[in-house]
């Protein structure tokens, strides 16, 4: 005898998941790692240059080889009198001589972070501390949107900035411990955005600012260094 199938439907919301639902959590900070990606292309490292060499050796070592007749008569097409003088531009600035790391022209082959200096969601006594922009989650219609707010808040605009994804790429739970029994518990979650177009952007709403790579990074944030380290690529 044949066994009729049984489908089994479960039924759909009659409306969309809000920030709460979806993370789990009355606190939740949207923290924004606004980068700026390399300028010029990183230096080639000395095994990779090695071999590089050695490529090109035993390339030219075992290569075809035509005839003379032939290569001259490529080698003669094309000649003129014209001349390219090309300098190029260096890679070590002024800021980099100086250490400026509130400057945008430092570091060109490597990525630099934001750093804001000022209270935040969860310090006690509203100290000011080094931080990522970032905002509580109020009535915003998606987490995205909050996110881009933070980051508003102290660029005036999102004129030169790119959010990568709607979604963070990253969280943390901060917890109360023995040390500071009186801290908050929350969420902080963090998306990725791209400084797009410009050198110079004018950072508000914070006591100081810096741009930072990877490794000055973990200056500021020492405690948390094994998380940073897993989060940052390069």
């Amino acid at each position: 005898m044949r066994k009729s199938a049984v489908l089994l439907f479960r039924p759909l919301r009659s409306r969309p998941f809000s920030t709460k639902e979806a993370y789990g959590s009355d606190n939740n900070v949207a923290s924004v790692l606004f980068e700026r990606l390399p300028v010029v292309i990183p230096k080639i490292d000395p095994i990779v240059y090695a071999f590089h060499e050695f490529s090109l050796r035993w390339g030219q070592q075992y290569r075809r080889r035509y005839p003379d007749e032939i290569l001259g008569k490529g080698a003669a097409r094309g000649k003129g009198d014209y001349q390219i003088d090309f300098v190029p531009a260096p890679r070590i600035t002024e800021a980099d001589r100086t250490n400026d790391r509130k400057s945008l022209k430092r570091a060109l082959d490597r990525r630099l972070y934001l750093l804001l200096y000022g209270s935040t969601y969860g310090t006690n006594n509203k100290k000011p501390v080094w931080h990522f922009p970032e905002k509580v989650y109020e009535s915003e219609d998606t987490f995205r949107l909050c996110a881009e707010s933070a980051l508003k808040s102290v660029l005036g605009g999102l004129d030169h900035t790119y959010f990568v994804g709607n979604a963070p790429f990253a969280h943390m739970t901060i917890e109360s411990t023995e040390i500071s029994p009186d801290s908050l518990n929350f969420k902080r979650f963090f998306f990725k955005s791209q400084v797009i177009g410009t050198t110079k952007l004018n950072i508000g709403n914070c006591e100081d600012h810096v741009w930072v790579t990877k490794d000055e990074l973990m200056e500021y944030f020492p405690e948390h260094a094994e998380f940073l380290n897993k989060m940052i690529i390069s």
